[in-house]
């Protein structure tokens, strides 16, 4: 990201005339960006169970997608032209991909989803499309054309393994180089293109769907209801109409899903549990032989702590949400938690009995480290 868009009078310029409203090519975003991985380090990637992968081919007019993970043999018979390796969520993996990813802190990290690399030879792409949330798309090496536009009609060429715009007209064409960038709000259509062998950096945002929240909130209340009593007819008559439903039965499942209520603050707490569980394929790794809770403290204190790459940590008013779990913290320790939630690090300084409990908790989980 460039350096002054992190300011906050530059930031909220982008926000106010940008943010989900209109394009934005940032020439020069990261002055001497290299690409953080390599193909070597990519195909190691994609080559793991646990990442997420994809490799996307095109010939003419035919399109095919193969899903990871893959085995070395997959690349060494790659053409010299027309495919493209895209390996999600890299920021989970690669320390210097998260802290790339950190650096979009001036959105929410309850909006911030993940980062993508797509590594692709020359004429390489997956089609003109759209997505449904925001992204910035940064250039590593080589050079790429991206071309977009802002149409209405969103559908989709049939019969193709990927999501391809039947019908797609450009209204703008740029060129970009390493270290340019493009940002595209929520479907806006774009297709990009390889001129050169190149790796696109891809910083996505979350935005669940309406339909998404009420179904995730449901789904919790379902494993936290729990009503007492079952339905009992002790004066019924002959039935003369045996398919017909009674009325009593009907009244009586109405009463019950009526008493089912929740306040704002279930939603919150809940809220705060779903934007930080992790993904199915994160795993984290408790230490081996955990250090005693003194030796910690002291250690935290002359070292200092950083959140693991794979820890989401958010906080409200109230509570603390990690990797799906919530918590109410000590009122000594609320805001020193705080700071490590923002910063994802903090650095040597004593630790309170509060808070050194709260940390030792999570460093025992492998949610944060000493550095």
């Amino acid at each position: 990201m460039p350096r002054a868009l992190l300011g906050s009078a530059i930031a909220k310029r982008f926000l106010s005339r940008y943010w989900q409203k209109h394009p934005l090519f940032v020439p020069g975003a990261l002055p001497g960006f290299r690409s953080i991985l390599s193909w070597k380090d990519l195909m190691r990637l994609a080559l793991r169970a646990d990442v997420a992968s994809r490799l996307v081919m095109r010939e003419g007019r035919r399109w095919t997608l193969a899903h990871g993970p893959f085995r070395r043999r997959d690349f060494a018979a790659l053409p010299s032209r027309n495919w493209t390796l895209l390996v999600q969520g890299v920021n989970l993996h690669v320390a210097e991909a998260d802290a790339l990813l950190r650096r979009f802190a001036f959105i929410p990290y309850a909006r911030l989803d993940d980062l993508m690399v797509s590594y692709a030879a020359p004429g390489g792409s997956v089609g003109p499309h759209f997505d449904s949330y925001d992204v910035f798309l940064l250039q590593g090496d080589g050079r790429r054309r991206w071309r977009i536009g802002r149409q209405r009609d969103l559908e989709l060429r049939r019969g193709l393994p990927l999501k391809i715009l039947a019908r797609f007209r450009p209204e703008a064409e740029r060129v970009v180089d390493a270290g340019d960038m493009l940002y595209l709000p929520p479907d806006i259509a774009h297709e990009g293109v390889a001129i050169d062998t190149c790796s696109t950096y891809s910083i996505g945002f979350r935005a669940p769907t309406a339909q998404e929240l009420a179904t995730g909130f449901l789904d919790a209340m379902r494993d936290a209801v729990a009503l007492e009593g079952r339905y009992r007819d002790p004066d019924l008559a002959p039935s003369r109409e045996p398919a017909r439903m009674g009325r009593e039965l009907q009244a009586y499942a109405a009463k019950i899903a009526s008493s089912l209520q929740w306040n704002e603050r279930a939603i919150v707490r809940w809220l705060g549990a779903y934007l930080t569980e992790p993904k199915p394929a994160v795993a984290f790794a408790p230490p081996r032989v955990p250090l005693s809770l003194s030796t910690f403290a002291l250690r935290a204190a002359r070292n200092g702590l950083r959140l693991d790459s794979r820890t989401q940590l958010l906080y409200d008013a109230a509570h603390l949400f990690i990797n799906g779990e919530v918590l109410r913290p000590p009122a000594q320790s609320r805001a020193m938690l705080r700071r490590l939630a923002n910063a994802r690090a903090l650095g040597p300084q004593a630790l309170s009995p509060e808070t050194a409990g709260v940390a030792y908790r999570w460093y025992c989980n492998g949610f944060l480290h000493i550095r």
